[in-house]
């Protein structure tokens, strides 16, 4: 069968998806706003781990207008954890955008909404096909997966040139059920043409017709170009405490975590001597060092290998801001690597 036969036969995913697919919360209306906050939220991020996020950022802003309107410090806190934070502001530039440009309503057109502030080729033609069954492919690592394994298909998929030829040749088989055709090819590479370990073809509605399983060669695709080393950076974490608070900073407006809150660090992993002494430059009167502690925190690009020097102050400087428990779970976003520290500060 040729291979463009064989993508023509992707509509039978459409019993398949009505019958297997997951009952996600985002699946269950084609209003954009949920959609779109929903494909933003799943980029980097697991589906068990955006769930209660989804629900509890609705609740806190439940329309466009809301999220537009929003300050930075709730909007922060609401994403604290999901990492990317730009995904978040840029999510509000567009809602801005939205209530400016369109007057509140999301915009159909698939041009229209892939010039939105933070949405790319992906994320429009999922919007785009799932809210309004227009036939434009939504191609991520899933679908790409499934089509290089379906057509035993031995390109870079990291190639933009590469990704664009699926997508056409995607969109030339598109069933009139675009939305419901988008969301099954998702959760066929989401569940069962998986990313790490072995395919469940078995379970595959496309097993008969599948190149690369017909061949053997699932295992190699799809093909990916080679990944640079991390870069390794290593810290030392001040875990400072007065009393029932704890030293917090602002980090810069441009960079990695642009504008968070983070707990006070220098580069390097310092000894006890010259923890005290950093304590003792920054006029805190330190009088004790508890414990230190590690911990390693993964970035795309980066990895954070960090101590944690938790340490009693006998005063406050002005230049932290000084928080307690309540204050610092419930106002201050603070990014995924400070919190790993924070059992460490308060039992939990």
């Amino acid at each position: 069968m040729e291979q463009h036969e064989i993508l023509k036969s992707l509509d039978r995913l459409l019993p398949w998806f009505a019958e297997k697919g997951r009952d996600l919360p985002w699946r269950r209306d084609r209003e954009p706003y949920h959609v779109w906050l929903s494909e933003i939220m799943l980029q980097q991020t697991r589906v068990e781990a955006v769930k209660g996020y989804y629900t509890r950022f609705l609740e806190a802003l439940p329309t466009v207008a809301a999220l537009a309107a929003a300050e930075e410090a709730l909007l922060l806190k609401l994403w604290e954890g999901l990492g990317y934070y730009s995904r978040v502001r840029n999510l509000q530039k567009a809602a801005k955008e939205i209530m400016s440009i369109y007057d509140g309503v999301f915009p159909r057109d698939y041009q229209a909404i892939r010039a939105l502030p933070g949405i790319g080729d992906y994320t429009a033609g999922a919007i785009a096909s799932i809210c309004f069954d227009q036939r434009t492919p939504a191609v991520d690592g899933n679908v790409l997966r499934v089509v290089s394994r379906l057509l035993d298909d031995h390109a870079c998929v990291d190639d933009g040139k590469v990704k664009r030829r699926i997508s056409g040749e995607l969109a030339a088989v598109y069933p009139p059920e675009a939305g419901t055709f988008t969301q099954a090819l998702m959760e066929l590479g989401a569940t069962v043409c998986v990313p790490s370990g072995a395919p469940a073809c078995h379970a595959c509605p496309m097993e008969d017709l599948c190149l690369a399983r017909a061949r053997g060669t699932a295992g190699e695709l799809p093909v990916r170009a080679e990944k640079r080393p991390r870069k390794q950076q290593d810290m030392t974490v001040f875990l400072l405490t007065c009393g029932d608070k704890l030293a917090l900073r602002k980090r810069p407006d441009k960079g990695l975590l642009a504008g968070l809150w983070e707990l006070p660090h220098v580069e390097g992993t310092l000894g006890v001597e010259d923890i005290i002494r950093k304590a003792e430059a920054w006029r805190l009167h330190p009088k004790y060092l508890e414990k230190t502690v590690g911990r390693t925190h993964i970035f795309t690009h980066i990895q954070w290998n960090m101590q944690g020097a938790r340490l009693h102050c006998g005063s406050m400087n002005e230049d932290f801001i000084w928080a307690d428990r309540q204050e610092v779970l419930g106002t201050y976003a603070l990014p995924t690597a400070f919190r790993l520290f924070l059992p460490d500060v308060w039992e939990e």
